[in-house]
């Protein structure tokens, strides 16, 4: 394996030893190759296959892949569930049924920190999932330390391979950068201050009475209340003010000469 996939890169965050994926039995080289693009995504990179039903190496897995060829290059083919598990402190498999065994049970963004920790400590963790028909079996969520259960519409919660991985992942990703919720992108320009809008209003409210617009006089200063409030509800940048008012000018057929 080459040491890439263990040491902190580029490809995994800056992270050392991210989780492993393990997958049981998979059946198509395209479900292998799209897990693998998703695993990238998520700054994922080792990927060791269980008994691949089409074999290894296999042409449609790097097709899918999309250019995540470390992770293909590099994927490990075992042939039983334990050597592939063996070098993992912690393991965690993936079912949409918790079957009868004792175990707790973690959702994608609950086993997300989880892992996070385990990491930070140094030791190992490996995501399990299972053939894309039946899923994992009975002894394989009797090796595991957790089972994930990803709570979707109780009446159909079927995933494919890529999807599921790809939530773990995810959730894995999120866990460990800071980016806000909500931001907006203002490029070259900068938020309207509280002077660009005055002058805004003024400049507007200005035409509005030279055009006739406030027929009523009582009812002028509500109407302009009015006015203002729908473009203080927009966020304007100083650049759409200025574009805001070069189409006042334009519209009496002047031109608009900011001074500022």
């Amino acid at each position: 394996m080459s040491d890439a996939i263990g040491a902190a890169s580029p490809e995994t965050g800056g992270i050392a030893n991210p989780p492993v994926i393990i997958l049981i039995e998979p059946q198509l080289g395209d479900n292998i190759g799209k897990a693998a693009r998703a695993m990238l995504n998520c700054g994922l990179v080792d990927l060791r296959l269980v008994r691949p039903r089409d074999g290894w190496p296999n042409e449609r897995a790097t097709a899918n892949a999309a250019g995540a060829d470390i992770v293909i290059d590099n994927a490990k083919v075992f042939e039983r569930d334990e050597d592939a598990v063996a070098d993992l402190n912690r393991l965690y498999i993936t079912t949409a049924r918790t079957r009868d065994a004792i175990k707790p049970v973690f959702t994608p963004k609950g086993l997300a920190p989880e892992m996070r920790s385990v990491v930070a400590k140094g030791e190992k963790v490996g995501v399990m999932f299972g053939p894309e028909r039946t899923g994992v079996r009975n002894e394989h969520i009797a090796m595991g330390d957790a089972v994930v259960t990803v709570p979707l519409n109780p009446g159909f919660t079927s995933l494919n391979l890529a999807q599921a991985v790809l939530l773990i992942g995810y959730e894995w990703w999120q866990a460990g950068v800071d980016v806000p919720d909500y931001q907006m992108l203002m490029n070259d320009t900068f938020p309207a201050t509280k002077e660009d809008m005055e002058r805004l209003f003024e400049h507007l409210e200005a035409e509005l009475d030279a055009s006739g617009f406030y027929r009523v006089a009582a009812k002028r200063p509500n109407m302009a209340r009015n006015i203002r409030n729908i473009f203080n509800r927009s966020n304007l940048t100083h650049q759409e003010v200025q574009t805001l008012r070069g189409m006042i000018v334009a519209m009496r057929g002047g031109k608009y000469k900011p001074k500022d």
